[in-house]
């Protein structure tokens, strides 16, 4: 099917911009665009493939070397100079779902069991060299996959040392990821990874709307002829794009521009100093893309903006984002030459407009909100801060109900003690609990044909080839060799959050530590890559503030505007924790439950708590006890018993603290 052109999606003008810089320089690392559903991610990063110049191949190579410059090193090679062969530049597409052997390529199964020799067979990296490697729903794609693939776009290169073969080849591509943030974030070393990020989102205005919604239902009904339409401007891009690449080795990055790049990068307190590189890359593409030889004040601009956003955050509960004052005032502080009266745009440039075009039959205007339900009554949105004076004891004195409440300011965030699910699990790969995963380490073999073990299969066959009567055209297999590798990794977990909301965590200020400590714990979830939910409870009821989801931000903004106040139904929370675990079992059975109550055990409404622990056996539980002051009653420790949980004080969450009280004890 003939792909939608690029330059007829509507508006997005920032992705095409960076889309636009890494295809004129790939050493820019590639683009990551985040967004809503339904905003024309997919449509647009496939489109930009046709743009790309054709390449010249040495014929029959499978590593696509260049017949000026082959790869030395090329496991194809050596290559005999002629005549190249031309063909255009690919996208290859890499599913969420992929083997590290389908993504680096492994030793060729079927050589090797009819001919007995080891043969590299290449995997996706080599097929997207010179080209274009798209990965849809980069967030969701397993770590060590991420790690691979990162580390070769920065290397250039692919190597692979498994199964006997030791193979190294050429792996340069433009490398595009795409995700939705309520699905869950990128870890932060992973995310800095990426050279440039954009942020997209729907229009809101009805005439752009419009235009989308026309141009997408003409492409449906005759997607050649509507290309057609579009050729004019496609073959100007191309040739923009070419005409950058062969000017971009003579544009000259002046010291005056590279002393304000590092301003700018140290102005934000950036990590590393990958930022000051990619975003003077950025720079000298976009001097070569708007024609000129040396990088003005407004490239520089340009190219802070898409490369500094997702590096300037400190933890996962910071919104991405860069602010524009900041950035002129750092800009301002460097005098550059005056920039040349601006250009017209030669033909070819992606038409002006803020429309998306939805992919996939997604509606544009979709809400990219929280996963999480609405709430109408009457907690969300209220002014936070601390609790006001005399609200400390708006306990149990008279509040019947949930009542207004009152939103405490959350406690610093530390770094928690780690929580495990005992035993070994099943479920989605993660950093928490231990589990059998295709994903770990290769801790040993047994028989079996699923998940085959090549290296332990050939093994177990060669003592008998000589009483098989083998020839020595091939290796002689029979079903008793078939060995299957065990692999032990880690899991992530389901942590449902159980907070105790009422009047009496209100008590003393405890709540501004009690949120705190979440926030510490949320944290700790996103970082070991755990599905999370939030159920909160005060008044006569408990409220599932935040559905099972992996978009640990959208737990943290529900827990910082959670207010407080009113009785506290504690059974109601742990039936609710009950149910919200039943229905998750039903949907993934091989994800385990962690539940993780935080209270001081009262419970002044609704029946006894431990009437509830029949339908929360076996299930992983750690109690936070919140209690403070110098007289304690213990409700939370019996309450733990009676739940068979482990009981943890909230000072003792504290990973370091523990350590250091553990040292003391010692000496």
């Amino acid at each position: 099917m003939t792909p939608y052109p690029f330059s007829a999606v509507v508006g997005m003008d920032d992705l095409k911009l960076a889309l636009l810089v890494n295809a004129v320089s790939p050493s820019v690392g590639g683009v990551l665009v985040r967004g809503e559903k339904g905003t024309a991610k997919s449509t647009i990063v496939r489109a930009l493939a046709s743009l790309l110049p054709s390449i010249a191949v040495v014929p029959g190579c499978r590593f696509a070397c260049d017949p000026a410059a082959p790869d030395p090193e090329c496991p194809d090679g050596p290559h005999e100079e002629g005549p190249g062969a031309v063909r255009p530049a690919r996208l290859v597409e890499l599913p969420v779902g992929a083997s590290e052997d389908r993504l680096t390529g492994s030793l060729d199964l079927e050589r090797a069991l009819t001919e007995g020799v080891k043969a590299y067979e290449p995997g996706l990296l080599a097929g997207a060299h010179r080209g274009v490697l798209y990965v849809d729903e980069v967030n969701l794609l397993h770590d060590h996959l991420v790690d691979l693939l990162l580390d070769a776009a920065a290397m250039g290169r692919s190597f692979v040392e498994r199964e006997g073969v030791s193979v190294r080849h050429a792996a340069r591509f433009l490398l595009v990821g795409t995700m939705n943030p309520e699905e869950g974030e990128l870890r932060p070393q992973l995310l800095d990874r990426f050279g440039l990020t954009v942020e997209v989102a729907a229009t809101r205005e009805p005439a752009e709307r419009a235009e989308v919604v026309r141009r997408r239902l003409r492409y449906e009904e005759d997607p050649a002829r509507f290309a057609v339409a579009f050729e004019g401007a496609e073959h100007g891009l191309g040739e923009r794009i070419a005409a950058a690449r062969a000017l971009l080795p003579s544009v000259v990055l002046g010291d005056r521009a590279l002393r304000a790049i590092t301003a700018v990068c140290a102005g934000f307190e950036v990590d590393g100093l990958r930022a000051d590189l990619v975003t003077a890359r950025a720079a000298l593409a976009l001097a070569a893309w708007h024609g000129r030889t040396s990088v003005t004040r407004e490239d520089v601009r340009q190219a802070a903006g898409l490369a500094l956003p997702h590096r300037r955050r400190r933890d996962p509960f910071d919104a991405p984002g860069l602010d524009e004052a900041k950035l002129d005032a750092l800009l301002d502080e460097h005098d550059f030459e005056p920039e040349p009266e601006p250009e017209p745009e030669p033909e070819g440039t992606p038409p002006d407009g803020g429309g998306t075009e939805p992919e996939d039959g997604g509606g544009p205007g979709e809400d990219g909100a929280d996963s999480g339900p609405s709430r109408d009554d009457g907690t969300e949105g209220r002014d936070g801060g601390r609790p006001p004076a005399g609200q400390d004891a708006a306990d149990e004195a008279g509040h019947s109900g949930a009542g207004e409440g009152v939103v405490a300011a959350p406690g610093g965030v530390f770094r928690p003690r780690l929580f495990t699910v005992d035993g070994i699990g099943e479920g989605a790969p993660g950093r928490r609990s231990k589990a059998r995963s295709p994903y770990g380490r290769v801790s040993g073999a047994v028989p079996g044909a699923r998940g085959l073990h090549l290296t332990a299969t050939l093994r177990a066959a060669a003592p008998h080839q000589r009483a098989r009567g083998r020839d020595g055209r091939g290796l002689v297999i029979a079903g008793e060799d078939l060995r299957r590798a065990v692999r032990e990794g880690r899991e992530g977990n389901l942590v449902l959050f159980v907070v105790d909301a009422s009047g009496s965590m209100a008590a003393r200020r405890r709540m501004t530590a009690v949120k705190g400590a979440a926030l510490s714990l949320l944290m700790d979830a996103y970082q070991r890559r755990d599905k999370i939910g939030l159920i909160t409870f005060r008044g006569t009821s408990a409220e599932l503030a935040l559905p099972p989801t992996s978009s640990v931000e959208a737990g943290a903004r529900r827990l910082e505007r959670l207010p407080t106040g009113g009785r506290t139904p504690l059974t109601a929370g742990l039936l609710r924790a009950a149910e919200v675990l039943r229905v998750e079992r039903l949907r993934d059975p091989s994800r385990r439950a962690l539940l993780v109550l935080v209270t001081d055990g009262r419970a002044t409404h609704g029946p006894d708590p431990l009437l509830a622990a029949p339908l929360l056996a076996g299930v992983r539980t750690v109690v936070v006890d919140c209690e403070t002051g110098p007289v304690r009653l213990g409700l939370a420790a019996r309450l733990g018993a009676g739940l068979g949980a482990e009981v943890v004080p909230l000072d003792g969450l504290d990973a370091l603290a523990g350590v250091v009280r553990r040292s003391r004890r010692a000496a």
